[in-house]
């Protein structure tokens, strides 16, 4: 008896550590996801070799070069984290004429580094299409293709994927994101484009900034809009869905795009999107707070797996804008205030990059605060914001005791209704409040809000931070679940 009594201790105990390995697994892949852009106009930019001391201490395990610069891919080599490289605009007629060209760059700039450095990708060209160089576009896919045949020829064809990328111009339509649609200008050269990704499995890269559709529009909703802010969304009659920021939206109408054209398999990357944290006086937008609310949302969004309206439950991959500023990029000041990370590799402020999984801290007046939701659809910069850095965080403190978080006595609907359209509208399950759904009687605000805002604060691994939402929301140890209705609840 005391036999079996061990065999089923143990057999516990192994389970118990596979499903603690299982678990390390996905933590550690979930954020393969978020990338990084790494220029370099800089003449003050620490050595490679910290910034990929730098890079290792946070969750981006992806770096888009520019360039090739072998110094920094060297820096990079087994380290896991996965590099793009690029091949200049003024490299393209070189390599569209001449395969020996393609050859010798490949050979200069991969195959001495590849598989130590781990090259995931190649983007010849930067924004070509709209570049109006007719020159250079017609030039654009046969420099693409000698660089795979180069690939080819080094057996590096199916490891190593090539493309371009595109500014979000290349679109003639993109509102309702279900018109995406490509201008049809680039005709010919579009479709071979398609046709290349498409065969070769290689990514449709774009560079969407909400921040200049702000720019163009700066009314508070467009910015609660631009920055994963509670806003009264944005309706696409033709999918009947309601797009709750602009991320979404204009990722969603390059998949229209593509899908318009026969383009369906073709993955969309995002290679660059960002926000300045400071410009000139005369530019609207750039602030350390609406800096820290688009990146630090943007990442909460990604890490969510919330994906987009038309590509649910898988996020797309981001590059962020950037990893540093370049301080010698002309232009005005916003174009030199992009950067994550300062020269002396300290944070310009705190996004929840690092790996240690600890909750930025920030003034109650800023708006990307993990814990809060704004109060009112329509939100000012001021307005803290709410998502959380981290869905799943296994070192996030916990409640001694099961705990649920729910609406305070007194909150008016109108807050409730932001604190459920917020939930709802970044990617959490709110099927069970939905009409037929297990929660969805009474149906009443109060009920609706108590459901989804305890589902974000127990899918934030129980943090008590993300029971805040604008001082509306409290902690209760009485479960809330009646009927058939369950109120997922954490405990230790």
């Amino acid at each position: 008896m005391r036999n079996r009594d061990l065999s089923t201790a143990m057999a516990i105990m192994l389970l118990r550590t596979l499903a603690f390995f299982t678990l390390a697994v996905n933590l550690a892949t979930c954020q393969s996801f978020i990338g990084v852009n790494y220029g370099q106009v800089a003449d003050n930019l620490p050595p490679p070799s910290a910034t990929a001391k730098l890079l290792q201490s946070t969750s981006i395990q992806k770096v888009r070069l520019y360039g090739s610069d072998p110094a920094i891919i060297k820096a990079l080599a087994n380290t896991g984290v996965g590099i793009v490289i690029g091949a200049a605009n003024g490299d393209i007629p070189g390599l569209a004429s001449d395969q020996n060209f393609a050859k010798s760059w490949v050979d200069t700039n991969v195959a001495p580094f590849y598989p130590a450095s781990n090259i995931i990708l190649i983007t010849v060209g930067n924004e070509v299409l709209t570049s109006g160089d007719q020159g250079l576009i017609s030039q654009l896919v046969p420099a693409i293709q000698n660089v795979q045949n180069a690939l080819d020829s080094a057996s590096l064809g199916g490891k190593i994927k090539v493309s371009t990328v595109h500014s979000m111009a290349v679109l003639k339509q993109s509102e309702p994101p279900s018109s995406g649609s490509f201008d049809p200008g680039f005709g010919d050269v579009m479709k071979w484009l398609l046709a290349f990704n498409s065969a070769t499995g290689s990514p449709f890269a774009i560079n969407p900034y909400p921040y200049f559709a702000y720019r163009s529009d700066p009314r508070p909703e467009t910015l609660a809009f631009c920055l994963f802010q509670p806003n009264g969304g944005r309706f696409d009659s033709k999918t009947n869905i309601k797009y709750m920021n602009m991320f979404d939206a204009q990722v969603d109408a390059i998949r229209s795009a593509l899908d318009s054209m026969g383009a369906k398999n073709v993955e969309i990357v995002v290679a660059e999107t960002g926000w300045p944290y400071k410009g000139d006086s005369n530019e609207v937008g750039p602030s350390v707070e609406n800096a820290k609310a688009y990146n630090g949302n943007l990442i909460a969004h990604l890490r969510s797996m919330a994906g987009t309206p038309l590509m649910p439950g898988k996020s797309v991959d981001t590059y962020l804008f950037a990893l540093y500023d370049e301080n010698l990029k002309p232009g005005p000041g916003s174009e030199r205030a992009f950067g994550l990370f300062k020269p002396d590799l300290t944070m310009t402020y705190d996004v929840g990059l690092s790996k240690t999984g600890q909750t930025p801290s920030t003034p109650s007046s800023t708006p990307s605060t993990p814990s809060t939701t704004p109060s009112t659809p329509s939100t000012t910069p001021s307005t803290p914001s709410a998502v959380p850095k981290t869905p799943v965080n296994p070192s996030a403190p916990k409640p001694k005791k099961a705990a649920w978080c729910l609406p305070k006595a007194g909150v008016s609907d109108s807050q409730l209704q932001a604190n459920i359209d917020y939930v709802c509208g970044h990617g959490f399950d709110c099927s069970p409040i939905q009409q037929g759904g297990a929660c969805f009687e009474p149906n009443t605000v109060q009920s609706h809000a108590a459901y989804a805002m305890n589902l974000l604060y127990q899918t934030a691994g129980g943090d008590p931070l993300n029971c805040d939402f604008s001082q509306t929301a409290t902690l209760s140890s009485n479960n809330p679940s009646y009927d058939g209705c369950h109120y997922p609840g954490g405990s230790t």
